[in-house]
């Protein structure tokens, strides 16, 4: 282990931040999208306020817009105050988990096997703890950060933020005054490209979502009658043409970045006329990378008709789009010329957030890694989804995912977001701990 400050005060962070992530997973915070279903996100907040505020912390709790819908925002004075403040931020809700399908319960919290298991111990309880952990730190040893540091804990990210993120920067973005960077989920975390090389990959950038309504009109009537104007028909058409089809590959500068770095590290070709073949070569994290070469518009929902013998006048399918960052012209083009005019189309959509790796805060996450694992690699990346970042780029913050994890090879680690039996590492979450008490006393 590195000497990372006070040794005694680091030491109770990395012994506390397992016991923090097991009791944040306990509580149930699961976001169905529909806000009637909603629950444990105040209990979590409030879970959160106390932790903070037991060491000293004065911290606000705003419910955004819904009753239950509860964020926690506190902020540590920093040297410097007129340098633009750092915002670390985190989400408290989760998907839905079916007990039935996992080793463990998906809220039991079990530490067990090296790892802490449950829903959302990588998306992102695991994060929440370990922020928790080194906030608490700081504030019990007296740490004076170079700058001013805002933690915020939300509400509502796995739907987009409406009741979290988005409304805090429509409705009090005077709780992220003077905050010019941030940090939060899906980067920071190693892979193993060769001879135990390990890469942490910085997320940069991550695509826009479009949750696009597609709604299609035709002629009621009986089901016995031959009817040449039939809205589900019609509808089923619409759809397989556009699961069927293939947006152009399109390179961001995140995306060429990150495969010449593992190109220098691993000797691997990725040619621009085999790319999606060549990055078959990266093992499990080929579905992370292959789905940021080009635009995406998956239908994941149909709703059509009440009866069997019924023709309905309207059937509806709903399409998960991702969209790339400098992309959202073109991909209304291409969909409005896929579609046709007689398929209506609604949608929320998300933007995409990019922004170049550099500066003075990339430095900071390059030394604060190398310090706990020399030889790394640090390499940016673009992520497939997307997180509040989208929410707080309104604000002028420059984001990157940064919630540092040192993996083993062999784990699946983009597999875990959303799925069965999800856990993290004992001592993934000690290391995290150790980077990030570094980084946020560095940045």
């Amino acid at each position: 282990m590195s000497n990372s400050g006070d040794g005694a005060g680091l030491r109770l962070a990395q012994d506390e931040v397992v016991s923090l992530a097991s009791e944040l997973i306990r509580i149930d915070t699961t976001n169905t999208g529909d806000p009637a279903t909603v629950v444990g996100e105040r209990a979590a907040a409030e879970w959160v306020a106390e932790k903070l505020s037991e060491v000293g912390y004065e911290t606000t709790y705003v419910e955004s817009g819904a009753k239950g819908r509860g964020n926690v925002i506190a902020r540590l004075a920093g040297a410097d105050p007129s340098r633009g403040a750092l915002l670390v931020h985190g989400h408290l809700d989760v998907v839905p988990a079916d007990a039935s399908e996992w080793s463990v319960h998906p809220f039991s919290g079990a530490v067990q096997d090296g790892y802490v298991w449950g829903r959302g111990a990588v998306d992102m309880k695991d994060m929440v703890a370990m922020t928790l952990a080194v906030a608490r730190r700081f504030k019990r040893d007296g740490v004076v950060p170079p700058r001013d540091i805002v933690f915020a804990f939300l509400a509502d990210e796995e739907a987009g933020g409406l009741y979290g993120a988005k409304w805090l920067v429509d409705n009090r973005p005077e709780l992220f005054e003077g905050v010019t960077e941030a940090i939060s989920e899906v980067g920071g975390f190693s892979i193993t490209l060769k001879d135990d090389v390990r890469a942490y990959l910085v997320e940069t950038a991550e695509k826009g979502i479009r949750w696009l309504k597609l709604r299609v009109r035709g002629t009621a009537g009986h089901g016995s009658m031959i009817h040449h104007d039939n809205a589900v028909a019609k509808l089923a058409a619409a759809v397989t043409k556009l699961g069927q089809h293939r947006f152009p590959i399109v390179l961001s500068p995140s995306v060429r970045e990150f495969l010449a770095g593992v190109s220098e590290i691993t000797g691997l070709d990725f040619p621009e006329d085999d790319l999606e073949g060549s990055i078959g070569k990266l093992g499990a994290l080929s579905r992370m990378i292959g789905a940021t070469l080009r635009d995406t518009a998956n239908p994941t929902m149909l709703s059509a008709g009440y009866k069997a013998n019924v023709i309905p006048s309207v059937a509806e399918a709903t399409v998960d789009c991702r969209i790339l960052p400098g992309r959202e012209e073109a991909f209304d083009r291409e969909l409005a010329e896929l579609l046709g005019p007689d398929v209506e189309r609604e949608w929320l959509g998300l933007p995409p957030v990019e922004t170049t790796f550099d500066g003075a805060l990339v430095d900071a996450m390059t030394a604060s890694i190398t310090a706990e694992d020399p030889g790394a690699k640090v390499l940016p990346y673009m992520l497939s989804g997307g997180t509040d970042a989208k929410s707080f780029q309104q604000l002028g913050i420059r984001n990157f995912g940064f919630a540092p994890l040192r993996l083993p090879a062999d784990l699946d680690f983009s597999g875990l977001f959303h799925g069965v039996d999800e856990r993290v590492p004992v001592d993934a979450l000690q290391f995290g701990v150790r980077v990030l008490d570094r980084f946020l006393r560095n940045s």
